[in-house]
Formats: C-alpha cells, sequence, structure tokens
C-alpha cells in the first residue's frame, strides 16, 4: 500500500541531519536563509510554556493586520508555510468539481505534492485549472514576476471562477514592492513566512493573508495549536521589523553579484537571480559534484528534483562563506 503512494519531496536544508550523521561541522549553500538578518530582541515569557497558546492568535493576527494594513480577518497562521499550503490545498479542493490546478516547473515541490494528496491533478493550461500557483520569486529558478503581471493573472483567474495562490516566502529579500499582500481580493491567496527573511528555519511560522470566508475554512481545518508559544513570541515581533530587512536585501545584492562572477569564473554558469539565491548550470549531472563537495562539508542543492539534473541551487551567504564555496567548486572542478 505505502508503494502506490506519492512521494515525500526533496528539500534543501539539509545541514543538522549532516552534521549529526558525521559529527561534522558543516557550510550549508542548501538552504537559502538570510545570512544579514535583523537582530531583534524578543523574549518568550516562560509562563507561556505552561499553558495552551491562544488558538485563534488574536494578538498575533492584529500585530500582522497592523503592519500590513490588513483586517485581521483577513490573516491565516500556521506551523511553517508548508503547513498552509496543505490546509489550502484541503480546503480548495473539498470540492471534488474544484480539483484541477496549474504551475508552471520548474518550481517548489510542495504545491503539486500538497494538491495530489487531496486528489486533484494538474490541469494542462491555465484556463482550465481551478487553482493557479506563482512562487514569486520562483524558487528555485530566482525570477520574479512584476506586480502588474500577477494583477492580470489574477483578473483571469477571477474571471473564470479560480484562484491564484501566490507563494511570497523569498520577497522580501528580493523586491517587496512586488507583492500582493496589500491586495485583497476573493481570488487571491498571498502565502508569507519568516522563516527565510529573519533566518528561522527552527522555529517553524507562516501566515496567509486571503478572503475572511476562506481563511475562517482554512482556520477550521488546520491542527489545533499549530502555532507555538516561542514561534509566535518571535513572530510577533519579527513583522514589526520588516523595514529593517532593506539593509538585508542591499548586502544580499553585493554579495550575489560577486558570487555570480565567481561561480562563472569556475565555468559554470549561474542565472540571473534577485533571491538570495542562484541557480547554476553545469555541463554534465551534478550529482558527482554535490557528493565531492558534501566530502569537503559543503552542502549545495541539487535541482535534480527540480527536473534539472545538470543545476545546483546555491545560497547567498557571507563574503567568507562564499570565498570557501568558491574555492571548493574550484577544487573538484579542475
Amino acid at each position: 500500500m505505502v508503494a502506490d503512494f506519492l512521494e515525500r519531496v526533496v528539500h534543501g536544508g539539509m545541514g543538522k541531519r549532516t552534521q549529526e550523521k558525521t559529527r561534522k561541522t558543516v557550510l550549508d549553500f542548501s538552504a537559502s536563509i538570510n545570512p544579514f538578518p535583523p537582530q531583534i530582541a524578543w523574549n518568550c515569557d516562560p509562563l507561556e510554556i505552561g499553558r495552551y497558546p491562544d488558538d485563534s492568535y488574536c494578538l498575533l493576527k492584529e500585530t500582522i493586520a497592523r503592519s500590513y494594513n490588513r483586517d485581521p480577518g483577513e490573516i491565516c497562521v500556521g506551523n511553517g508555510s508548508i503547513e498552509l499550503i496543505r490546509v489550502f490545498c484541503s480546503v480548495i479542493f473539498r470540492n471534488k468539481e474544484r480539483n484541477k490546478f496549474f504551475l508552471t516547473r520548474p518550481t517548489f515541490g510542495e504545491y503539486e505534492l500538497s494538491a495530489n494528496l487531496t486528489g486533484a491533478t494538474m490541469a494542462d493550461n491555465s484556463s482550465d485549472a481551478d487553482v493557479h500557483f506563482v512562487c514569486n520569486p520562483n524558487n528555485p529558478t530566482g525570477t520574479i514576476s512584476s506586480k502588474e503581471t500577477l494583477l492580470q493573472l489574477l483578473e483571469n483567474e477571477e474571471a473564470q471562477e479560480g484562484v491564484v495562490f501566490c507563494d511570497e516566502a523569498f520577497i522580501d529579500l528580493a523586491d517587496p514592492r512586488q507583492s500582493l499582500s496589500d491586495i485583497g481580493r476573493p481570488g487571491l491567496f498571498v502565502l508569507q513566512s519568516i522563516t527565510k527573511s529573519f533566518a528561522v528555519p527552527g522555529l517553524r511560522f507562516g501566515y496567509g493573508f486571503a478572503d475572511p470566508e476562506l481563511v475562517e475554512k482554512m482556520e477550521i481545518t488546520r491542527p489545533p495549536w499549530c502555532v507555538n508559544a516561542y514561534a509566535e513570541a518571535f513572530a510577533r515581533e519579527a513583522v514589526l521589523h520588516r523595514k529593517d530587512l532593506e539593509r538585508s536585501r542591499r548586502l544580499i545584492a553585493r554579495e550575489r553579484e560577486w558570487l555570480s562572477q565567481e561561480l562563472y569564473r569556475t565555468g559554470l554558469s549561474p542565472c540571473p537571480s534577485t533571491a538570495n539565491f542562484i541557480l547554476v548550470e553545469h555541463t554534465k549531472p551534478v550529482e558527482h559534484l554535490c557528493n565531492m563537495l558534501e566530502n569537503s562539508d559543503i552542502l549545495v542543492r541539487d535541482c535534480a528534483s527540480f527536473g534539472l539534473p545538470n543545476y545546483i541551487r546555491v545560497a547567498v551567504r557571507t563574503r567568507e562563506e562564499n570565498r570557501i564555496l568558491i574555492e571548493a567548486i574550484g577544487s573538484c572542478l579542475h
């Protein structure tokens, strides 16, 4: 029975598992985390650990609402953005007459898996889809769509009673001017996360904006108390420091340009990116290169699971760390 079930999506961020297995310190370029996160003061009252969270997360939603100038009723929260993708699909595809989705590959694999888990299937084109998944900026390519382009897509989807699901997990590290988080429309769901921007993947917190009717259904569907006290305390402070991410974007852009140039000098072909990661093409399948780098205690993302066997994805990190990566790649290739 298990053999016929869907397979898990492959992800980066394997540093912890690798360190526990090898007992070595590794440099993880497979996880695209802000290398220059804002330093924010926060604390979780120990008393909060001794009681259940407020399952409606009123104070948390009010804080997010003020930061984004939205209504608390338009906000849903979850244990990381992937939980919200799962919950969204469970709700939107509950009506089996609405069971078609569309996305453009390569992109984040969890959209397709989450939809497939409900029984939904991929449409041949966008016009036949009930949901159109968009990752902006896209993972793993790092390309970004303009706000105008996405609003036109939304117009088209709403005209056929469809929904646009826009995942903006990396947009605060790319170009927040292209965000749809300020748009309230019945046919739009916007996903946000503090994981990448504030470099806290271990806390697990995601949030989304949607029509209040959809939010209410998602809040009923998600597991109770899905956001723990530590994640809630950090998230409430983090969303108040979104303006501090301007410095992060500036430093990331500088390092991204330097890293792209150096990757090109090694003989690889980095693709243009707006995000805090770079998709890099090799002349042949990259499995051997990834293994060689891992033997040097450096992890990069093998993009074969995206359907790109000749590509790796590397995070933009600090200059010192980026130099280590370039030196390692140079040694592996030459």
